[in-house]
């Protein structure tokens, strides 16, 4: 008998998800914990806090909100300071009449119609984010379907197909068709008997036919069972001129030169897997309706220039951001939820692990660009109802707006979301370059852009004043320097925020992040 090495995880998820396609690969995740719901157990169970305790709260992202909604709850008197005008954070919306102020003094006022947005932070929301689904349910957020994957969507490589980008459905089945052609192939040549046996191969061959639709030969050709899954050139209809047409499958060096199996694996990514929701008109709906719970507690325009602490208490410095007026606010505790990149700039008195923490974790920026067109030509022209269109273009991809199906007048759509290089090349522009680069490389996918266009709004995150970043970027070398330090109770100040997670730019991480550290807080005040 030859020794045979088992296959590791990563090997058998890759096959798995190869050979099933989504729901297996995940039901595969789930019974090896690599995909199950994040680690959201219910509310806090805190309660019994000492009479006269007290905390402040610096920020009012959802990380801070939470934190104050919780402890208050439990007996603590909060006080919340926030810098902007406005709950939310990178909780944030964009609509008809705001202003968008930019490190470098670009201003930019938003020309929307009535009851279009853009979101130019968080957007979507993972079904399996339970902790920030209890809290839209417990406070009322009326949520509907976020349009993840929509295969009437294209794909555009600059050097595949002349530059003419194809309906990512049609890619995305040849490709299964042609490995599914090599595999079947190979096992009947059996070119794979080293690797598994006569009986799985037997199995494998079979599974190939079905779920690469070849033929008797074992071939992709175009076919009608083909075109059932890719589209018809003339699709099935009634009376005389009712009977389909197959369309031409494209050859496989066309289909790799695509790169759409790039587009396969981002939908089958654990956090992009349908089903996704987004609240009824703007995400900020979810920093209002944790603002509606605080009232009184949030502080506005109060910048913190100071932290410092000692064996009794903190004590913040804030400047009056309309005045100028400098105050003060002490409490027994503090939660902080600033931007790292905002906090490293602040005096803070804490610890020298704490402060290289703070220091030391990477962040990345993003760019989207919401465009405002004159009608949904995507829907009326293309037939594209939500989901998203790639490139390989510095935009990146297109998204297309999930409600408002075939509502007449004005509608926006996401011009770009850009990372890496690419979003601080736009960082680099004025907001009008951005806006016609996003029209031109637009237009590649959609002709129509020029003719439709309206106005719209570009936001580069490395140059919103508030964080001048998108997100945290761990890295190994980082986490494991700072990681513990970061998130540790020190002295009488814990920090939380999505840079205080494993999970990364989520709203998620930023509630996981704030329930756990106010419940370690909350046993440190208690013991204290």
């Amino acid at each position: 008998m030859n020794d045979v090495t088992p296959p590791t995880r990563r090997q058998l998820l890759t096959a798995i998800g190869k050979a099933g396609g989504a729901a297996a690969l995940y039901q595969a995740m789930t019974a090896m914990a690599h995909a199950a719901p994040t680690d959201f157990k219910g509310p806090p169970k805190l309660s019994g806090a000492r009479k006269g305790a007290s905390v402040l709260v610096l920020g009012s992202g959802l990380a801070g909100m939470l934190a104050a909604y919780e402890l208050s709850k439990a007996g603590y008197k909060v006080q919340v300071l926030e810098f902007q005008n406005r709950p939310g954070g990178r909780n944030w919306t964009l609509r008809g009449g705001d202003t968008l102020n930019e490190i470098g003094g670009a201003v930019q006022k938003v020309g929307f119609a009535p009851g279009n947005y853009l979101n130019p932070g968080p957007w979507r929301i993972p079904y399996h984010h339970q902790a920030l689904l209890h809290y839209c349910q417990a406070f009322g957020v009326a949520l509907e379907p976020f349009v993840q994957i929509n295969n009437n969507g294209y794909v555009h490589q600059a050097g595949a197909f002349g530059g003419k980008p194809q309906r990512f459905s049609q890619l995305a089945v040849d490709f299964k068709g042609h490995t599914s052609e090599l595999l079947a192939k190979a096992l009947n040549k059996n070119a794979l008997d080293d690797t598994v046996s006569k009986e799985d191969r037997d199995r494998l061959v079979d599974a190939m036919r079905q779920w690469g639709v070849l033929d008797k030969n074992m071939a992709y050709t175009s076919s009608l069972a083909v075109s059932n899954q890719r589209g018809f050139d003339h699709p099935p209809g009634g009376g005389v001129d009712g009977a389909p047409t197959p369309s031409q499958v494209f050859k496989m060096d066309d289909v790799l030169d695509s790169k759409v199996w790039q587009q396969m694996s981002f939908y089958l990514t654990n956090v992009m897997q349908q089903t996704m929701f987004q609240p009824v008109g703007g995400m900020d709906n979810i920093g209002k309706a944790f603002a509606r719970q605080l009232g009184a507690m949030i502080t506005y325009n109060a910048k913190v220039t100071r932290i410092a602490q000692d064996a009794k208490g903190v004590t913040v410095n804030y400047q009056d951001v309309a005045s100028g007026a400098v105050r003060t606010a002490t409490a027994d505790w503090c939660v902080c939820t600033i931007p790292l990149p905002i906090l490293s700039q602040i005096e803070v008195q804490a610890s020298a692990p704490m402060q290289a923490a703070i220091k030391g974790v990477p962040y990345h920026s993003s760019a989207k660009i919401g465009l405002e067109f004159k009608r949904r030509f995507w829907e009326q022209d293309d037939y594209i109802y939500g989901g998203h269109s790639f490139t390989s273009q510095s935009i990146n991809q297109l998204s297309y707006p999930s409600a408002g199906f075939f509502k007449p007048g004005p509608a926006v759509l996401l011009g770009a979301y850009s990372s890496g290089p690419a979003a601080y090349e736009f960082a680099g522009m004025t907001p009008a370059q951005r806006i016609e680069a996003a029209l031109k490389q637009g237009e590649v996918i959609h002709p129509q852009y020029r003719g439709e266009y309206l106005n719209g709004v570009a936001v580069a995150w490395s140059r919103v004043p508030w964080i001048a970043a998108c997100a945290s970027s761990w890295n190994d070398e980082a986490r494991k320097a700072h990681y513990q330090n970061l998130v540790g109770i020190d002295g009488r100040l814990v920090l939380a925020g999505e840079h205080a997670s494993y999970i990364g730019a989520w709203m998620e991480a930023a509630l996981l992040s704030s329930l756990d550290a106010i419940t370690r807080l909350h046993q440190r005040a208690q013991a204290a």
